[in-house]
Order: C-alpha cells, then structure tokens, then sequence
C-alpha cells in the first residue's frame, strides 16, 4: 500500500487559486464566518428540470484526456504528502469555520447556502480531478486526496460536504470516463467561474436497492435512447444543469448517461430525508427523456459503470471518516466537562471504554479505506478493500453516531448538540448509492 505519492503541485495550485480569489476576504476563511440568510424550507415540490446553461456542444474525435494512474512507490507509508497536507489544512479551516457553525441553519433550510457552495469552487474542489489540459489541477490520478478532502469537509458537516461535493463527482465521471468530445462539451464549464450545479444520480427509491439491478431504463431507437424511471437522492436535482444517470441498457447492462436537465421529460421533486437534509436530496423523474447516442457516458462499458459505483462508496467511507472524527472530538470534551455524582463522566470506567472504542473503530475504518483509495489511484483491483471500506464505515460509522448520542445521554436526543445530527447523517453511509465520487 503507497497512499504517499510524488509532488502533484495540487496543493500549491489549490493555495494559488485562493489567494488569486477575492473569497480570501469575503469568506472569511481566517476568521469566524459570518452566516448568510438562508431560504425558506423546501419541504414538498415538484417541478421541471431547472433551465440549463447552453452547453457548447463540440464533436470532438481526438482521444479523451485521462488523468494518469500513480504507480506504486513501494513505500508503506500513510503519512499525506506535503500536497495533500496543504489542501487539507484548507479545508479543515473552511469546514470548522464555514462549515460547522452554520450546519444547523443550513439543515433547517434544506439547503446548502449559495455563499457556501461558490466558496468551496473558489477552493478548486471540482478541479482536483480535472486534467491539467482541460483546466483541472492535476496529471496524476489521486483518489487518496480525494478521501482525504471528503474526510475534512464532512468534519465539518456531511450534509453540506455532499452538496459541495455534488459537482465534483459529475467533472470526475467526465474526466474519467467521458469521449474526447463530452469532456470538451461540459469540462470547460467545470474549470470555469460559474460551476453549474450538477449530480450524479444511481440510487432509485425502493427497499433494497441494488445498483447493479436498476429499474431506470434506457431504450434504444434509431437516433439514441429514451429514458424511463425515477432516480433518489439526488443532490440539489432542482437547481441542477447536468445530471450522471444510471440506467439498465435492455439487454446491455447498467450505464451511465448525461442528462441536460433542461431535456424534455425531466422532472424533479422533493424528496425528505432522515439524515443529509443540507444535501437538498430530491428525485429526479424522467418520463420518456430522449436523449442522443453521443449521451452515453465514454462507450457505457460495464467496467466502467463497476468502477464509477466502487468510488463512490469510497467517497462515502471518506465521509464517513470526518463525521465519525467529530464525534469523537466532540464526546471526548463532553465526557470531560460533565459532572455526575461529584466527578466527571468520563472518570467512569464504562464512559471511558465507549469512548475508547470510538477511537478504535474509527482508526481501523480509516486504514481500510485509505488501503482502497491507494489501490484506486494507482490502478490496481480495490473491489475486496472497498467492499471492507463499505461494510465497516457503514456498520461502525452507525454504532459510533449511536455511542455518541448514548455518551450524551438525554443531551444527545436534542438539537442543542450536534450529534444527533451527525448519528442521523451517519445512516446515509450504507445506504446512499452515487452523489459524491473520488
């Protein structure tokens, strides 16, 4: 396992960008952010797809740009890179600063604030996984980097952290997967000032959902496909402009497609949710949507699809990380500062050994998951180390929100503490398919 990797330079482009950007002042990223005001809740809607920017759309032909994988150092180190160091720190300073005190106002309205989410694209996060060439920040393939910043945001919040993510992973499916001419269509778009809001859509609303099995079909015509079913958990769907659908191609397997959501046949609604209610979770319906052949995602190869659903499981363990981390930073103050019968909480040899075991979950879901994002980026076969990211970050993940709630005792069943919250966010883990991606 090499999760180290040689000098990329993204973190001094990342620190380039910000100090290049006037959200340096306006955003307050060395002070305590001042919270904008936020929309009224959302709580029940359906409407069309939201008006879509004019895509310029370029045929192409050349051979798409990929970003290369890194090869293995054959260092068996977890330390970051100094790259990887910088970026973090940014974001860990944004998300205890932006992030963290305004989560609750953002869950109650159901959204992640329009300030917020133009900081996080002044930060750069839809380009780390942009080729250079195309106006990304990078040659080198980095899911480490990718785990690491969705660890850092969600310590902030995870809501928040999906919405801002949301975009990435529609620029990271293009750059991984799209033709020389749907990165040179909607790439550019990315990389610019004015980040469309985007989602990549997989999950469908129905007990047991199995990415592999979907009920969104694609039927072939003469020109292309019509599009049929209904997508869950998608990230902002009312606001969106580009969408990365999974479909089940009749007699050719799963796929992904590009979706404009101004295409007629493009419904969004509502679509409340337990947890992630800053994500502004809705569903996306699309109701004979016809698309052209050219709207497959690279040549819908099944590999491909594989893949796309293995990252984003990864993003997710990632995610899982940075709540299970304030969780435990959180408990660890409390147990301390609370007085019972004389003494302090955490005196107490049973509080002492929950918290413990807090720790330890949260180190072994940690090392798995960034044994799986090495192996990602360098290349090699990750299905094992990400079905074992999967199934720990989904189970301990769960049984840490639940300790923390516990450790709280009735403090942990109110909207006073944050923990609640997070016990809620944390159910997404095992649960959500798509929506963020490494």
């Amino acid at each position: 396992m090499a999760t180290r990797r040689d000098p990329m330079g993204i973190g001094l482009a990342v620190l380039n960008r910000i100090a290049s950007s006037s959200a340096v002042d306006r955003l307050g990223l060395r002070r305590t952010a001042e919270r904008a005001v936020y929309e009224g809740a959302r709580s029940g809607f359906r409407v069309a797809g939201a008006t879509s920017r004019a895509f310029r759309h370029v045929k192409g032909g050349g051979a798409p740009a990929r970003l290369a994988r890194t090869p293995d150092s054959g260092v068996f180190d977890l330390e970051p890179t100094e790259d990887q160091q910088m970026i973090v720190g940014v974001i860990r300073e944004f998300a205890a600063e932006v992030l963290r005190p305004g989560a609750a106002e953002a869950e109650s309205a159901n959204d992640t604030p329009k300030e917020v989410l133009a900081q996080t694209s002044e930060l750069g996060l839809p380009l780390l996984n942009i080729p250079e060439s195309l106006g990304g920040l990078s040659e080198d393939r980095s899911a480490v980097t990718g785990v690491l910043v969705a660890e850092a945001l969600a310590e902030g919040d995870m809501g928040q952290a999906v919405a801002c993510l949301a975009p990435a992973a529609v620029a990271t499916a293009i750059s991984l997967w799209g033709s020389d001419a749907q990165q040179q269509t909607y790439l550019p778009a990315f990389a610019g000032d004015d980040i469309p809001a985007a989602a990549l859509a997989i999950a469908e609303p129905r007990p047991l959902f199995d990415p592999f099995d979907l009920e969104t079909t694609a039927e072939a015509t003469d020109d292309g496909y019509v599009l049929n079913g209904v997508k869950s958990g998608v990230v902002r769907g009312s606001e969106a402009e580009l969408f990365v659908v999974a479909v089940e191609l009749d007699g050719g397997g799963p796929m992904l497609v590009l979706v404009e959501s101004s295409t007629p046949g493009v419904t969004i609604e509502a679509d409340p949710s337990m947890g992630l209610r800053a994500a502004g979770l809705t569903r996306l319906i699309l109701d004979d949507v016809r698309i052209d052949r050219d709207a497959v995602l690279g040549e819908g190869s099944a590999d491909d699809y594989r893949e796309c659903v293995r990252l984003s499981r990864l993003a997710w363990a990632g995610l899982a990380l940075g709540t299970g981390a304030a969780v435990l930073d959180y408990v660890k103050d409390y147990v301390k500062t609370r007085s019972a019968f004389g003494e302090p909480i955490a005196h107490r040899q049973a509080v002492a050994f929950m918290v413990a075991n807090i720790a330890i979950e949260l180190e072994g879901m940690r090392l798995v998951t960034l044994k799986a994002a090495s192996r990602a980026e360098q290349g090699l076969n990750f299905s094992r180390e990400v079905a074992l990211a999967r199934r720990l970050t989904g189970e301990y993940g769960m049984k840490i929100g639940t300790d923390g709630v516990q450790l709280l005792g009735g403090h942990g069943f109110v909207k006073e503490h944050p923990v609640e919250r997070w016990y809620r966010d944390l159910r997404a883990v095992s649960l959500m398919e798509g929506a963020v991606l490494v």
